[in-house]
Parts: C-alpha cells; structure tokens; sequence
C-alpha cells in the first residue's frame, strides 16, 4: 500500500527550482523537518503552509493535493 500524499511541497519546490535545504533557511526551520513534510511523513502546520506559500509566492491552495479527481 503506498503512503498517503497529502501535500505538494516536494513538487512545488521542484517546479520552481528550490531545493529542501533552501526552504528550511528561508524559514528558519531544520532541514530534517522540511524534509519530512517534503515526503509526508509529517505536516507542517496550517500557519507554517501559509509561509511556505509566501516564500514560493504562490497561492496556499497550490501546497495540497486535491481530494477529489
């Protein structure tokens, strides 16, 4: 069974050409945290997504998988 994907920070990194390690320093955070959220072994919180979001300048929504399609 595969694990569940909840997020999309992992792609919207890749699309934009910003690695893990960039976005742990752009929001002072470790880069073994961002990596997990990066494999969806956790979540960051709902706040967090929202900086995340304004690093990337993209709309929040663009972070999470849809839940229907």
């Amino acid at each position: 069974m595969s694990k569940q994907r909840y997020n999309r920070i992992k792609i919207v990194l890749a699309e934009k050409e910003k690695s893990a390690k960039w976005l742990a320093e752009q929001l002072d955070k470790d880069k073994s945290t961002v990596s997990r959220w990066c494999t969806n072994d956790m979540q960051p919180s709902i706040e967090t997504f929202y900086e995340i979001a304004e690093v990337l300048d993209i709309e929040v929504r663009e972070l999470f998988v849809e839940s229907k399609g």
